[in-house]
């Protein structure tokens, strides 16, 4: 689902890029002023070849669908984009997540603090951050672990297996999915002034 995200977040900045770039090229080649600095090679426009003519925008505003249709229009656009706006903030939420035994749920966060918890305690790992997010029948569970100065990834990761492998098991009903980011705190040597 968070591909189907990006890759959609992607497409919208692209498309509307490119309305701006054709809009602006168009403003910019509708300047008579400009007109006479293009290359040859472009067409020059000329009044009767505008998108909209003075007269013709004035015919539009005396008809009775034209505000009321623009005004829709722009409602609907203002609407859209800030739905759109506000669902890149939504993460997911944090319900409760349906156990194999009738009746029992954990919450998310619960699941969350014990990863957090487990992931922390294992050896060479200075602290560690968990966040997990419900889907529809899978759970993704996201690890940063910060690692202690001069500890491999190599040796921290056989513990996040097993870690994941028992939130795997917990979660019984649901497929879990897994992302892990390692992190390396510096040593912190002393400056001398």
């Amino acid at each position: 689902m968070q591909t189907f995200r990006t890759v959609l977040n992607r497409g919208v900045l692209a498309v509307t890029g490119l309305a701006l770039l054709a809009a602006g090229v168009w403003l910019a080649a509708a300047d008579p002023a400009l007109a006479a600095r293009l290359p040859a090679r472009l067409p020059a426009p000329s009044a009767d070849r505008t998108f909209l003519s003075p007269a013709r925008l004035l015919d539009l505003r005396t008809s009775a669908w034209w505000t009321p249709t623009a005004m829709a229009a722009s409602a609907a656009l203002t609407a859209l984009g800030a739905l759109w706006c506000a669902r890149q903030f939504h993460g997911g939420g944090r319900p409760l997540l349906a156990l194999p035994a009738p009746g029992a749920a954990v919450r998310a966060r619960a699941l969350e603090e014990a990863l957090a918890r487990d992931a922390a305690a294992l050896d060479g790992v200075d602290r560690c951050r968990a966040r997990v997010i419900a889907g529809h029948g899978t759970i993704t569970v996201r690890l940063h672990l910060w690692l202690q100065p001069g500890t491999t990834p190599d040796a921290v990761l056989p513990g996040v297996d097993r870690v994941l492998g028992r939130a795997g098991t917990a979660a019984a009903p649901h497929r879990v999915r897994s992302r892990v980011r390692l992190s390396a705190r510096s040593h912190q040597v002393p400056h001398v002034r």
